[in-house]
């Protein structure tokens, strides 16, 4: 029951990874057709699309649905080695405490960019 909860979590993950990153494609590399953003890579134009809060939640969602998405796909990997019952475990809890870390760190670089009041060049 618990594998298959998870499974469907990765699933949803990947679900949500093709949305975001279709809009992305849209939004960065279509700019010439629905003009959302002339020059979508320069500096300046990142920072103050960093600095709208529809970004930064997408921001936030795209990288738990891809730490998500991808540290189980790597955990299952390391599952298929046929390892101890207790190894298993420890990888379990190290994917956890690294996937966690990283979302921490990710979401507070998201925020702190959302709440910047200049633009340092």
């Amino acid at each position: 029951m618990r594998e298959s909860t998870l499974w469907f979590w990765h699933i949803i993950a990947g679900a949500v990874i093709l949305v975001l990153v279709g809009l992305h494609m849209a939004i960065m590399h279509l700019d010439d057709i629905i003009g959302l953003y002339a020059n979508a890579t320069e500096w300046e134009t990142v920072i103050a699309r960093s600095q709208q809060g529809f970004f930064m939640v997408t921001y936030i969602l795209l990288l738990g649905a891809a730490l998500y998405h991808g540290l189980y796909g790597f955990r299952s990997i390391l599952f298929e080695l046929n390892l101890r019952k207790g190894t298993q475990k420890a990888i379990s809890w190290l994917v956890v405490l690294g996937g966690l870390l990283l979302f921490i760190y990710g979401a507070y670089v998201a925020i702190a960019v959302y709440a910047m009041k200049e633009v340092v060049s």
